[in-house]
């Protein structure tokens, strides 16, 4: 009760002082560490799940900068004001503002200003700098408002090359705010860092206690990503009953669309099994409310059996898709899983007659050529520039997205000869021909790879 009465008045005045002509009113009723207390109220609302306090965020960050930027000495006699400069660099602050604002402050405690330049060093994107300052200092012994938000920051910036203690700092800044923002931020991190590491258990709680409390932060998206990679990564160590359970904590449209793309991410690294799982699941739907009139898990669910027994089935349930309902990517993939499904089931091609050893080559256009690397078995361009979806991890725990300029594997990998290349063999074309079908099904195969990695998510 006396937390909600604090943050009604705040935002009272914050709510005058907004609306006033100018912005003299709010810096001489609010002190900087009353406006960044109001900061960490309104971040805390946007965490679980209120985005239209976005707005507030973003003028209460205005409001603070102009404030810093006209603080003196005498605001920082109070140790309160100072540790709010900290915390508001940390939220996502102008790092002129901290360093011309650190600059003014006078008989500020030592480890103080350590940390303010480890924080200036982060800002400006100095993590060497800013590591080798803040590593001395625990973030335990710290008030745990200031103490919370260093260890996110430690965390986030040892993630690459000491990720064991980054997860230690990260649990460290969850236990010292807990239903924050800061916890939202450490969950998040601590599920890239475990998938990175091969840690399953440790992805499995955090990824639970993510969707237990912060699945409609609108930083969820990048969760997301996380635990899309993560399932893909550890799927030999994470059950599908422990899968289930964790989706079956979101709402069944987030729970369809994480299913959909795991099946789609699956079926790039041809893992049959759990694409089959994800693809059911996505189907499923939850509540009696079944989904399979949506065409993208009727088209993932196709992939993982698109060179099984029952392809005449599969061929029909392709077939019935609404190709306007799927993206342009997801359209080309369903236009290259029709094709090998009509491959698989149709009758080995009959070699020609073998060429004499003696009987010269005819020389081979060079457009022909071209045309020859250009195109797969099926007669399908290769995909240009695709490339797989899967996101690495980053030392924040987040995604880093795929070079655009990486090249895509060619589609077909037969390499063809120039004319004057001698005969590999003096004697008849032995090869059988279910063989060469069944590699002309797998350039095919590689093909929809590239399509599945190129399309949207």
């Amino acid at each position: 009760m006396k937390r909600a009465a604090v943050t009604s008045r705040l935002m009272g005045l914050l709510l005058l002082a907004a609306g006033y002509p100018s912005a003299g009113f709010a810096q001489d009723t609010l002190q900087p560490y009353q406006l960044v207390r109001s900061l960490q109220l309104v971040q805390d609302r946007i965490a679980a799940g209120d985005h239209a306090a976005m707005p507030m965020q973003a003028k209460l960050l205005e409001m603070i900068d102009t404030r810093l930027r006209e603080a003196d000495a005498e605001d920082f006699k109070d140790p309160k004001n100072f540790r709010a400069l900290l915390v508001y660099g940390m939220s996502g602050g102008n790092p002129v503002t901290v360093e011309a604002a650190v600059s003014r402050a006078k008989a500020v405690d030592a480890q103080d200003l350590s940390i303010a330049k480890g924080v200036i060093n982060y800002l400006v994107g100095r993590p060497t700098g800013a590591i080798e300052v803040l590593r001395p200092i625990d973030p335990m012994t710290l008030p745990s408002d200031l103490g919370a938000f260093l260890a996110l920051v430690k965390g986030s910036l040892m993630a690459t090359d000491d990720p064991v203690m980054a997860l230690t700092l990260l649990d460290e800044a969850k236990l010292l705010s807990p239903g924050t923002l800061v916890e939202e931020a450490a969950l998040r991190r601590s599920v890239g860092i475990a998938v990175t590491r091969g840690d399953a258990a440790r992805f499995a709680r955090a990824s639970t206690q993510y969707v237990e409390r912060y699945l409609y932060s609108p930083y969820a998206s990048q969760f997301a990503d996380s635990f899309v990679s993560g399932v893909i990564t550890l799927h030999m160590s994470i059950s599908q009953d422990k899968l289930a359970d964790i989706t079956s904590m979101m709402d069944p449209e987030r729970e369809k669309v994480i299913y959909l793309r795991i099946a789609r991410r699956a079926a790039i690294d041809g893992l049959s099994e759990l694409s089959a799982f994800a693809s059911a699941r996505a189907e499923q739907g939850r509540d009696g409310n079944t989904n399979q009139g949506d065409p993208r898990a009727e088209l993932y669910s196709s992939l993982s059996t698109v060179t099984s027994g029952t392809i005449e089935d599969v061929r029909t349930k392709l077939g019935k898709i609404d190709r306007s309902k799927l993206s342009d990517g997801d359209r080309a993939l369903l236009d290259a899983a029709q094709a090998i499904a009509g491959e698989v089931v149709a009758p080995p091609a009959s070699l020609p007659a073998a060429t004499p050893a003696s009987a010269p080559l005819a020389p081979q256009p060079k457009s022909e050529v071209a045309a020859t690397q250009a195109t797969d078995a099926a007669g399908l361009p290769p995909v240009e520039g695709a490339v797989s979806e899967q996101p690495a991890a980053s030392p924040s725990g987040g995604t880093v997205a795929p070079a655009p300029s990486a090249p895509a594997p060619s589609a077909d990998s037969a390499t063809v000869l120039p004319a004057s290349a001698p005969a590999a063999s003096a004697g008849p074309d032995t090869t059988d021909p279910t063989d060469a079908a069944m590699m002309k099904t797998r350039r095919q195969l590689d093909l929809i790879d590239q399509m599945l990695g190129a399309a949207p998510k």
